[in-house]
């Protein structure tokens, strides 16, 4: 056993997240912001704090250590969505530039909180190169997938594998389709949770064929998601350890074919933190150290 940065699927040993508390902050903020950012409604403050406590607590259940991003009113409030902004590698952190231009000072935020933590920093995505960490995901320790999307560009993909290609790291790209446009938050972790080495929670419609292919050449078992659930975040599944799974409440179809793939599955309420911006488990957690 050993701990690693480069999982999706190892069992949580430490991980950011940013509580709720100091995201939305408070209610004339929300106001402020909620329909610039595309929310869904304006998330309900109080509901919030609860939902976030059970989502916390779960985290925490097999003995994560967690470590909050402080509150900083410079940010929005996607600022929730940690993922987004950082790549967790085993040499050092990648900080995003991100695509959706309301968030673009969240890097600097994060590369603060990291330098106080004395955790390395590898380098830093620059414009005009885009990345954002909801289009990454570690298929193996040596295999980043990169979704091209409107929010990570071809010089940000660039610009990653320059920066581990000394390590012998493979950034496959992956081409996502248009779906619903600029404005929508579709990344590659919308259709795409690995959940162990040899098993995946994946949308099959929206995933290009040759992608698709690939996941089973490598040997792994494909967990479908309903049509009725991909909108709910279904496909959004962060696992605490391999085949241990915690997603959204209200997705049961999902939650079945997981637990028929002998996953344990853990639910949270997530209307307020979730549903509403879009950002299911994986993009309320930056995920740093992992034991497999």
């Amino acid at each position: 056993m050993k701990l690693t940065c480069q999982s999706e699927y190892g069992a949580l040993k430490s991980v950011f997240i940013k509580n709720a508390e100091d995201a939305f902050i408070n209610e004339e903020i929300l106001a402020k912001e909620w329909k610039s950012l595309n929310f869904l409604s304006k998330p309900d403050l109080p509901s919030a704090f609860t939902e976030y406590q059970t989502f916390k607590n779960l985290l925490q259940g097999d003995g994560a250590e967690l470590f909050p991003f402080p509150k900083d009113e410079s940010l929005s409030i996607d600022s929730i969505y940690c993922r987004d902004v950082s790549i967790a590698t085993d040499h050092g952190m990648i900080l995003c530039n991100m695509g959706k231009r309301n968030r673009l000072k969240e890097p600097e935020a994060q590369r603060r909180a990291f330098e106080k933590l004395k955790i390395k920093i590898l380098g830093s995505i620059q414009a005009p190169g885009t990345v954002e960490g909801g289009d990454v995901a570690w298929l193996d320790e040596k295999t980043l997938a990169v979704g091209l999307t409107y929010r990570t560009n071809k010089a940000g993909i660039e610009q990653l594998k320059y920066l581990l290609n000394p390590f012998n790291i493979e950034v496959m790209e992956v081409f996502l389709p248009h779906y619903q446009g600029p404005s929508n938050v579709f990344h590659l972790m919308s259709i795409l949770s690995p959940v162990d080495k040899n098993l995946a929670v994946v949308y099959s419609p929206l995933m290009p064929i040759y992608f698709r292919n690939e996941l089973l050449g490598r040997g792994y078992e494909l967990v479908e998601v309903p049509e009725e659930e991909f909108e709910s975040m279904g496909c959004n599944v962060l696992a605490l350890s391999p085949r241990k799974c915690l997603m959204v409440w209200g997705n049961p179809k999902t939650k079945s074919a997981l637990q028929n793939s002998g996953c344990t599955v853990l639910e949270y309420e997530g209307a307020e933190i979730s549903v509403k911006g879009g950002g299911g488990p994986t993009c309320l957690t930056r995920p740093f150290q992992r034991q497999v």
